[in-house]
């Protein structure tokens, strides 16, 4: 069962501010696709993909990250950083959130691809 998409930006928003990331943007929309958030930690940008479900039934939310959507965001990392003109180091991230009983378990996966 999957979490509204808010709910699980949310938690992941907050897990990464509390780590020290400054988040830069939210829901970033081009028409290439989207990311979920962006965040700067030190000298580099990290497009964070979130994955949120209710339970691990059909197994773990970062395995829904698939080839064509690394893919995809990565068209959209380029997009951001010309549009913004930004030359710095860039990572992929995923965080993968199961909300099930009252509680959050965070996996944050650094560099997945």
């Amino acid at each position: 069962m999957r979490i509204p998409g808010s709910r699980g930006e949310d938690i992941a928003a907050i897990y990464l501010e509390k780590n020290g990331y400054k988040v830069l943007c939210r829901n970033y929309k081009t028409p290439l696709g989207e990311a979920d958030i962006i965040v700067k930690q030190k000298n580099t940008v990290v497009f964070v993909e979130v994955k949120a479900r209710a339970n691990d039934f059909f197994g773990q939310p970062f395995e829904a990250v698939d080839h064509r959507k690394q893919e995809r965001l990565k068209r959209v990392a380029l997009y951001y950083l010309k549009q913004n003109k930004i030359e710095t180091p860039v990572r992929f991230d995923i965080i993968s959130i199961i909300l099930m009983d009252g509680k959050e378990t965070v996996n944050h996966i650094i560099e997945a691809f």
